[in-house]
């Protein structure tokens, strides 16, 4: 399922893909809007794990937490590719705001660590 969510995005006109902001007037707009607030959110989370992971290792569970986020993201990816499922243009934004919320969350849960 997820090739198929990759092969949504890839026929997306590329004009579009190097908007730094949209109207949000078309589904097309609110799809990129989307992507763009997950893309926003990841940085983020890869962020936290750049900080946390070392103080993981030092109190000696890095590795439990490195399992524990290798799941995470299995359980993400399951869960958002759902979204694909449905027909219409909307379904790319719901996978992009499916992704955005389960990151945002675990951007919280990584932020406990610290």
């Amino acid at each position: 399922m997820r090739v198929f969510a990759y092969l949504i995005v890839a026929l997306v006109p590329l004009p579009a893909v190097a908007q730094s902001s949209c109207s949000g007037q078309t589904q097309l707009d609110a799809n990129f809007l989307a992507k763009e607030k997950w893309e926003f959110a990841d940085r983020e989370l890869n962020r936290i794990w750049k900080e946390v992971k070392p103080l993981a290792d030092a109190r000696g569970v890095g590795q439990s937490l490195l399992q524990e986020q290798r799941a995470w993201l299995k359980t993400r990816d399951v869960t958002c590719d759902r979204e694909l499922m449905g027909d219409g243009s909307a379904a790319p934004m719901f996978y992009w705001v499916c992704m955005e919320e389960q990151t945002l969350s675990r951007n919280k849960a990584l932020r406990a660590w610290r």
